[in-house]
């Protein structure tokens, strides 16, 4: 019998009413043990409860700490005039599209302008529209109705938009939708009302739209991949993030990445922690995974660190190898580099007719060397492309699209070819 029907109130039993002999003893015994069952049950539950509702651990938070507007940037007057560019186009609550190669902060600035802006109280919801499969971008960004389709929630889902009402929207890699989203995305954006698949009514919406791509979309809408009027209406308040290597402030954000990474010291005690060789590589590498690689090779550096200060050596190794290819340059003084002038001079004509040849080939070298970087990675990582995408700076959809833009295939279609050809 159940512990909580064996403990319910029995009828009194009148005064002077014997119990049968021998039952007595079996009748105390039964109770006594249906009391503890029901002690034991009601003592799970008094311990359960604290469990369900006690907060998350701080150790499980995994978003990373993102960064006020002002903070994003330094001394950099280009992207302090972007910064003043985007406040006033979240002020008028125009469209905003955030452009820049990978790893540049697109996110980041999406947040930041978020915060920024008198929705900040309200949901910002991010998509990344090159992560989801081509059957779910739709139930996801619109949401359905119960029973839409085989398999949906019982009482169906809110999409994107909805969720987003009164706030922000983040469409990251919008560049990457299909094609035939961008028409229904048009329409939410020109009536501001979504429809629900398999809903009769629209549900009206209002949100703050920012996208972000690291594609060419006026490229891609000359080439027919996206559409026009789309474009048009979200390209309204454009953003373009500079490169890494074109930024004058990567003093003051190696600085405060260091600081993330030793919250006891302050900016200037941070990079005295730094080696003078260690700081002068950081400062001069390309940096082709932009922001997020430098982030990373900072966080390698400081894990790996042995002593007081971070050298070279604790740098990561694609770092100590173009710092190694940088000074076996040789160092040309006033006297040798007047005597490189004349005969460059003498030998001009003759290096004219080579001018094509030379242009088209140095044209080709940075896919060339793309190409040879990235298949490196993955050779070293046997092909796991999450390990490959982390040491290169990307993410796994970026690393998949230099994959497809490099006509680099697969292991997985032509393992014994592509192993022959690259690692015999």
């Amino acid at each position: 019998m159940p512990a909580h029907l064996a403990v319910a109130s029995a009828p009194a039993r009148p005064v002077g009413h014997a119990a049968p002999l021998g039952a007595a003893s079996a009748h105390s015994a039964n109770t006594a043990f249906n009391n503890i069952a029901a002690l034991a049950e009601l003592a799970e539950r008094v311990v359960r409860v604290p469990a369900a509702t006690a907060p998350a651990p701080a150790s499980r938070q995994l978003r990373p700490d993102y960064l006020a507007i002002d903070d994003l940037c330094g001394t950099d007057t280009r992207m302090r005039d972007l910064l003043a560019r985007g406040k006033r186009f979240v002020d008028r609550g125009l469209p905003v599209l955030i452009l820049g190669e990978t790893g540049t902060g697109k996110e980041f600035l999406a947040r930041a302008l978020h915060e920024y802006s008198e929705r900040r109280a309200q949901a910002f919801v991010a998509i990344n529209t090159a992560s989801l499969p081509e059957h779910l971008i739709e139930s996801e960004l619109f949401g359905y109705q119960r029973g839409a389709f085989s398999g949906a929630l019982p009482g169906g889902m809110k999409g994107k938009m909805q969720q987003a009402d009164g706030g922000t929207l983040f469409l990251d890699e919008i560049g990457d939708m299909p094609y035939a989203m961008q028409t229904r995305l048009l329409r939410v954006l020109s009536e501001r009302e979504v429809t629900p698949l398999g809903a009769s009514q629209p549900v009206p919406v209002d949100v703050q739209l920012i996208c972000a791509t690291h594609q060419d979309l006026a490229s891609a809408v000359a080439q027919g991949t996206f559409r026009e009027d789309l474009y048009y209406r979200i390209a309204v308040g454009v953003l373009t993030l500079p490169t890494l290597r074109e930024r004058d402030d990567k003093r003051e954000l190696i600085a405060r990445m260091l600081c993330d990474e030793w919250p006891d010291l302050r900016v200037d005690q941070a990079l005295a922690r730094v080696t003078s060789d260690a700081l002068t590589c950081l400062l001069m590498h390309a940096w082709p995974g932009n922001l997020r690689q430098m982030r990373a090779a900072l966080r390698y550096a400081c894990a790996v660190m042995s002593g007081e200060r971070l050298c070279v050596d604790d740098l990561p190794p694609e770092l100590a190898s173009s710092r190694a290819l940088h000074s076996a340059q040789p160092v040309i003084h006033d006297e040798e580099a007047r005597d490189v002038r004349v005969e460059a001079t003498a030998y001009t004509a003759s290096l004219v007719s080579h001018t094509q040849y030379r242009v088209h080939e140095e044209a080709h070298a940075p896919h060339d060397q793309e190409r040879e970087r990235i298949l490196q990675a993955l050779a070293q990582h046997r092909w796991n492309i999450s390990a490959a995408a982390r040491t290169l700076g990307f993410c796994r959809a970026s690393l998949y699209r230099k994959l497809k833009q490099l006509s680099i295939p697969h292991v997985r279609d032509c393992g014994e070819a592509l192993s022959t050809r690259h690692y015999a």
